[in-house]
């Protein structure tokens, strides 16, 4: 069975972006993958400096995970800081990554045009992703669209390496579902914690209404007809049926139908989809021994493959510890 990896940033709390562009496809690879799914919280110090909210948003993530429904008798989940291998693979991963590659990362070139202070982690991200994904010889990894050129550079650096020192690191593949990789955000921009325009699956129903009824929609009166692929249609098929979705742009095409009306059923939709999960989840957040023993059981699968990796990766680079003959 080949290995599917991937992992969710704890910046903040998760949104339709992120269960659609990646969470949903690590559940449906349950079963038809060797699934490692973990949370990056040592990325997220690249943007997040209060240490309480990132060790909350952290333990967030984890009862998301499991209430969207990752198994953890069919998938490893673990903390990414519980593994220091990952940061001490990356460094000698830095030492085969040219400037150049990671000059170029959309991510990084973006943060900098929206005005975002950027550090050296930010800059050496891709690399710490890289090793994240290298350690595991995952042969799959589900990302978001906006995830598929960090690819891209893990491939490149496994290849580098590969050429340089021998076969040591399997070359990784995107697995991105192109009609989910990109959800819109309340601004019709991509959803992104990073641009305050996300919906929450797990908010309060009162915080929820809030979100969905902030979509921006133009100044159309009720009575004319409407553009129907608006914003609001496009996050309704994310939930919708086809005929139910065709039923709502017939609304918009005809006229005297409102931005407002087409919001209430949006929100009366995610409240269904996720209606069970937000169950779950409460009965989680109950049971933090639970959920601790699940971590314990991944911590240590996780680090004992990530040993074995760096072991064999410090052999071949020549960081032989005691044994220089």
């Amino acid at each position: 069975m080949k290995r599917s990896l991937s992992g969710i940033q704890p910046s903040g709390v998760l949104h339709l972006g992120n269960y659609f562009g990646a969470i949903k496809q690590f559940i449906d690879n349950q079963g038809k993958t060797d699934g490692f799914y973990f949370i990056v919280d040592y990325h997220a110090l690249t943007s997040l400096s209060d240490a309480e909210a990132l060790k909350k948003n952290t333990y967030d993530v984890v009862l998301d995970f499991l209430a969207l429904g990752l198994d953890p008798e069919k998938s490893t989940i673990y903390i990414q800081s519980d593994i220091p291998e990952c940061t001490e693979l990356a460094w000698i991963l830095s030492n085969v990554t040219p400037m150049g590659l990671l000059e170029r990362a959309h991510s990084y070139k973006d943060k900098l045009a929206k005005g975002i202070a950027a550090n050296v982690g930010l800059f050496t991200y891709p690399v710490l992703m890289a090793a994240d994904i290298l350690l595991y010889d995952a042969h799959i990894v589900p990302v978001g669209k906006d995830q598929k050129q960090h690819l891209e550079i893990t491939r490149d650096i496994a290849t580098k390496f590969n050429l340089q020192y021998g076969e040591t690191f399997v070359v990784p593949d995107p697995q991105i579902i192109e009609n989910l990789a990109t959800v819109p955000g309340t601004d019709g921009q991509k959803m992104s914690k990073s641009y305050g325009n996300t919906i929450e699956m797990f908010a309060s129903k009162k915080e929820l209404k809030k979100q969905v009824m902030s979509i921006v929609t133009d100044s159309t009166p009720l009575e004319d007809p409407k553009d129907p692929d608006n914003n609001i249609t496009q996050l309704y098929k994310l939930f919708a049926s086809e005929e139910k979705v065709e039923e709502m742009k017939q609304k918009f095409t005809a006229g005297g139908y409102g931005y407002g009306h087409a919001k209430k059923e949006l929100l009366e939709a995610i409240l269904e989809y996720f209606g069970e999960a937000r169950a779950k989840r409460e009965e989680l957040a109950k049971n933090p021994e639970y959920v601790e023993t699940i971590l314990k059981k991944g911590r240590e699968k996780a680090r004992s493959i990530a040993r074995a990796k760096v072991d064999l990766v410090k052999k071949t680079v020549g960081l032989s510890g005691n044994n220089y003959r």
